[in-house]
């Protein structure tokens, strides 16, 4: 192993196990991680071999009969947009020689003890406007979309200002369901209210449709190790929050009766537009990007849902998704290798546009309430839907490849 002149090799060795750590906690796939630590290693003239699951990084150092392995234990991260582009730009500074591998490592420390961006108050207040957008969606009439906002509000509070103990913090996603499921079922019962679409926009942001996207990406990228594991924990969490939805339910029929069925009336066209705008700067901040980044993220989203229509008109709702993973992956991949910065921070947003979470939500709510046949339609239409999300990401990562770790960075 050559790491440089001047470059210790534990040392180099020491950054890339904790590079590959603050990948793994801001949220990037396994083959991704793989390949950017792969990257890495070869610039810092190192022979490297590194295998990543959820929750665990495996990374073994020099020629075949003289390796060091390394493990590295993890948790898997939820996205953090913004130390997701200051991680990649320790990481060019070290590849380039800017800054030493040790006071790289020093810099990757130093990021995880700074404080959040985004404080309680307005995670809470994007995580409402999320949850009401999400319900105009959805077809939502005012009670809707109102009631939807304030429970995402009160999801929101509860992430963002940790006021769960610690041991209730694991059934975190279960509980906020109960929780919303209980109230919404509860209203319904004084106010003409469609708890469905309520219920599912007050539980929106929750839905695991990212962790099914990059489940299914790994699956294809031939990662089954990964992809497996991260599948089945989506699914896991899919029945987690069905469940509380089905138990919050019954405790307010125990409570205060049965609530009638009612049909949502749709807001006006124009409404939907302004939830095209509040949505993508929701996701900002619950996503914790940078401000300055709200607007090329708001561009990427609309561009996605045009698409994401466009290609619905043509092709048909299921492989329409198609068309807008693809126009939202080739603008973020411009995007991208323009700035020099992470292909993540404008494509996370837009996926949740476009990733049917509220489909696979809907199917085990059937399954649960016994409507099998039409659980097992809603599962197969989601899983074509997710396929075909999929795709549209590889066709234009070969179309215009995302930039490398080390590409030149531009300042913004």
């Amino acid at each position: 192993m050559n790491p440089g002149p001047g470059t210790h090799p534990d040392d180099a060795i020491a950054f890339l196990l904790r590079l590959g750590r603050a990948l793994h906690a801001q949220g990037y796939t396994s083959h991704r991680i793989e390949e950017m630590l792969g990257d890495a290693s070869a610039k810092l003239g190192l022979e490297g071999q590194f295998f990543t699951t959820p929750t665990s990084i495996f990374a073994a150092f020099g020629a075949q009969e003289h390796q060091r392995t390394h493990l590295v234990r993890v948790e898997p991260g939820d996205l953090h947009l913004e130390r997701i582009g200051r991680a990649q730009t320790i990481a060019g500074d070290v590849l380039e020689s800017r800054l030493t591998p040790r006071e790289g490592l020093a810099a990757l420390d130093a990021l995880d003890r700074e404080r959040p961006r985004w404080g309680a108050g307005i995670t809470t207040l994007a995580f409402g406007l999320a949850g009401g957008a999400a319900a105009r969606f959805l077809g939502g009439g005012v009670a809707e979309v109102v009631t939807a906002a304030v429970m995402a509000m009160l999801t929101g509070w509860l992430a963002a200002a940790q006021v769960l103990p610690v041991g209730v913090r694991a059934f975190f996603e279960p509980l906020a369901a109960c929780i919303v499921s209980a109230i919404v079922s509860a209203t319904a019962t004084q106010l003409p209210l469609s708890t469905y679409i309520a219920t599912l926009g007050g539980l929106i942001v929750l839905l695991p449709g990212l962790t099914l996207s990059a489940a299914i990406a790994e699956i294809n990228s031939q990662h089954l190790v990964s992809g497996t594991a991260r599948l089945t924990g989506a699914i896991v969490r899919f029945l987690g929050i069905a469940f509380g939805v089905a138990l919050g339910a019954r405790f307010a029929q125990l409570a205060v009766g049965v609530a009638p069925r009612v049909v949502a009336t749709p807001l006006p066209d124009w409404t939907e537009g302004l939830a095209l705008l509040l949505a993508p700067l929701s996701f900002t901040v619950i996503m914790r990007a940078r401000a300055v980044d709200a607007l090329p993220i708001l561009g990427v989203c609309l561009l996605a849902l045009i698409g994401g229509r466009a290609g619905s008109a043509a092709l048909g709702p299921e492989l329409g998704v198609f068309a807008g993973a693809f126009v939202a992956a080739l603008a973020s991949n411009l995007h991208a290798r323009w700035r020099g910065m992470p292909v993540l921070v404008t494509l996370s947003p837009a996926l949740l546009l476009l990733v049917p979470g509220s489909v696979g939500f809907r199917s085990i709510a059937l399954m649960i309430d016994r409507e099998v046949l039409d659980g097992i339609q809603a599962a197969f239409r989601m899983i074509i839907m997710f396929a075909a999300l999929v795709a549209g990401l590889q066709v234009a990562g070969v179309a215009v490849p995302a930039p490398r770790l080390g590409s030149p960075r531009r300042t913004a």
